[in-house]
């Protein structure tokens, strides 16, 4: 029930527009979002090295409707990629290609995307490409895997909730193309994902072994002690924990102190509110976060 409420807000333009723009909601969002600008967010990439983490930047904005937009986001992320390089920061980009134009034109969003990939390899950083609804799933992994055979340097997102997720994974593997495993945060129907979290559960940790067996360097993504420990038998070197900016500090400390790689998702720009909305559909333990927040200020 509170997913799905989450999920019909994030939906809702006129709420989005007057979020995005209001004093009031900056309070609330600074846990879970680095900043308005790039700026901002490299500076909070650079601490995070300093602390031992690493990190994936993402540029919040999707589903854009005009040429010009998704050539302004892909030239803000070649911008991130120069400064990231120059500036010696140890961090990938996350993208997701309904903001490079998948939405408008195919062909548009690969040469797009082929010149963040192009760059990511000339400066030996990686572009990590996120999963979007199952409607874009295999648009975004044919994408992925073409860019994989020219460039590497890419990273594919799965989720563990969808039916197909295990039959991708056997392909990805085979291919040698790094992937990172999530639960999933979309509202998918029955036809096509499991609906009960045991079910999302099991299947995740199937899949995580899955790839650390046979994979090529994955990246775990979660914030569950239960799919930790599925993933702390095999050799730390062998694989990355990914988690959000802002959410679940204490078991990065813990797995940090462990000797774990750990990568932080960092989210940040204008466009933040199906992602915060997303964030609080995933966990109570956030929308507890945010009531506390809101009567502090």
């Amino acid at each position: 029930m509170l997913r799905s409420f989450f999920i019909y807000l994030s939906q809702q333009k006129s709420l989005r527009r007057w979020m995005e723009h209001s004093s009031f909601a900056k309070p609330l969002t600074r846990r879970f979002i680095a900043g308005n600008t790039l700026e901002e967010a490299l500076a909070v990439c650079q601490k995070m090295n300093r602390e031992g983490i690493l990190t994936t930047l993402d540029h919040l904005g999707e589903s854009v409707s005009l040429i010009e937009e998704a050539n302004l986001s892909r030239d803000h992320c070649l911008h991130a990629l120069q400064l990231i390089h120059e500036r010696k920061i140890d961090s990938t980009i996350s993208i997701k290609l309904t903001q490079m134009g998948l939405d408008i034109d195919e062909s548009l969003c690969y040469d797009n995307a082929r010149q963040l990939v192009a760059l990511a390899a000339h400066t030996a950083s990686r572009v990590e490409f996120d999963m979007e609804s199952s409607a874009y799933t295999d648009r975004t992994l044919s994408i992925v895997q073409r860019l994989h055979a020219e460039f590497g340097c890419v990273r594919a997102v799965l989720q563990a909730y969808l039916f197909r997720t295990e039959a991708d994974i056997l392909n990805l593997n085979q291919l040698a193309l790094p992937v990172r495993i999530c639960k999933g945060a979309y509202d998918e129907p029955g036809t096509v994902a499991f609906e009960s979290k045991a079910e999302v559960d099991q299947n995740y940790i199937q899949l995580t072994r899955l790839l650390l067996e046979h994979g090529s360097y994955p990246a775990i993504a979660t914030h569950d002690n239960r799919m930790v420990a599925a993933a702390t038998p095999f050799p730390k070197d062998k694989f990355e924990f990914q988690m959000l900016y802002g959410v679940r500090r204490d078991l990065q400390r813990k797995l940090l102190a462990q000797g774990y790689r750990i990568r932080l998702y960092i989210p940040y720009g204008e466009a933040w509110y199906p992602y915060f909305m997303r964030r609080l559909a995933e966990r109570p333990a956030n929308v507890l976060f945010l009531i506390r927040n809101f009567f502090k200020n």
